[in-house]
């Protein structure tokens, strides 16, 4: 049974009053707060096992290892990977898509094509940019229409035997606008040999994924955005491509033998998995998918709509607000501005002022706000421990600024 208060039990810092006024926390696209087990985790880990992993025989390693292998497998399941190995820790999705981006170097060539759209963060931009800096090949943008919804049509004439890869979200930061990766791929696989990656920051957190289903080859997401520790983030690959590329980082770790004339690199994950890891943050990810399945990704993902549902209709009976994306399939995300208010951090910081945390600005995908020709939007987004009496009062908040600012 889908409890609410008991989750918000589970959230000590959602107590705290921030201006006087009850803490409203309405800033999880950006990052999500942590319950206590994973917080437990956290530091169970540094109070009773802290040693490094894989490389102790005493008592402490081998536990540290144990548990941050099981983490590993957990994460695993969560998504569905065929095998452990196919699971690589990172400090978050912008390093792995930084690591594809560099591990592909040899394989991508001048004259081929890279496909992303018109609706990424700037991470799933500009390490391909600087990818196409590198070898001379081309970047394509997949463009969207008024409500944010990409424009499939451009698949037809865009993806041919030139097309080396194509990297899109899942879910957009900056709007919540769910894509249609699985047609995406569909295509993709049928146009081309591409290797696809998908950047599912903003869908982990919302809704279950099957990377086996999704057929991607590479799947990506943060830890801190699905109620983990900051500085935790998964790469997940297909053996097949894990195997070919080349490793990001080298040294410790990621090494079999290693000789002044040649190295050997160590089999997977830990090929792209050099120096220490966040070995009590990956341990308390764990923790965080532990969390998740407690509630149930269906009732989380309902629970999750409906305060989107209720906020888009609450928001939109204040005269003059706009919401981006009103009219497409979306997720998590009500991204507004309100008519004759020139700039959204004037309104952040009065909502602030009320206790209500909202992110404002261009969030990181500046192509976006260019397409509607805006500086950037007041974004609230919503986790599985948010409130309709939240919103009734993110509604209220946003009249008052309205009142002040117009």
């Amino acid at each position: 049974m889908f409890d609410l208060q008991d989750i918000r039990s589970q959230f000590p810092i959602l107590d705290q009053k921030v201006n006087g006024k009850p803490l409203v926390y309405l800033d999880n696209a950006a990052t999500s707060q942590k319950p206590v087990s994973v917080l437990e985790s956290w530091n169970r880990y540094y109070s009773e096992i802290n040693a490094n992993v894989h490389r102790g025989i005493h008592t402490l390693s081998q536990l540290a290892t144990e548990e941050m292998e099981l983490s590993r497998r957990k994460i695993q399941k969560f998504i569905n990977a065929k095998n452990d190995f196919e699971v690589i820790f990172t400090k978050g999705t912008t390093e792995g898509i930084n690591l594809i981006a560099y591990s592909l170097t040899g394989l991508i060539k001048e004259g081929d094509e890279i496909l992303i759209s018109h609706l990424e963060h700037h991470s799933n931009i500009v390490p391909w940019q600087m990818l196409c800096e590198r070898t001379g090949a081309q970047l394509k943008v997949i463009p969207i229409d008024e409500n944010g919804v990409l424009q499939l049509d451009f698949l037809e004439e865009n993806l041919n035997g030139r097309t080396k890869l194509v990297s899109v979200n899942h879910v957009s930061n900056a709007l919540g606008v769910v894509n249609p990766i699985e047609k995406i791929i569909a295509e993709a696989r049928r146009k081309s040999e591409a290797i696809i990656v998908i950047d599912g920051a903003q869908a982990v957190p919302h809704f279950k994924i099957d990377v086996q289903q999704l057929d991607c080859d590479f799947y990506v997401f943060s830890g801190h955005k699905m109620y983990a520790p900051m500085g935790t983030g998964i790469l997940y690959g297909k053996e097949e491509i894990l195997r070919k590329i080349q490793p990001f980082h080298g040294g410790g770790e990621m090494i079999a033998v290693c000789s002044f004339e040649k190295t050997t690199y160590a089999d997977l994950p830990f090929k792209f998995e050099a120096g220490t890891p966040n070995v009590g943050g990956n341990i308390a990810l764990g923790a965080a998918v532990d969390f998740m399945e407690s509630i149930g990704r269906e009732a989380l993902q309902n629970h999750e709509n409906a305060l989107l549902d209720y906020a888009q209709k609450q928001l939109l009976q204040i005269e003059g607000l706009k919401i981006y994306g009103e009219k497409a399939n979306r997720t998590g995300v009500a991204s507004f501005n309100l008519e004759g208010v020139g700039i959204s951090s004037d309104v952040g910081m009065i909502l602030d002022k009320m206790g209500i945390a909202v992110r404002t600005g261009h969030h990181c995908t500046q192509p976006i706000m260019k397409h509607f020709d805006i500086v950037g939007t007041v974004r609230a987004s919503f986790a599985v421990y948010n409130t309709f009496q939240e919103i009734d009062i993110l509604v209220e908040g946003v009249k008052k600024a309205q009142r002040m600012l117009s």
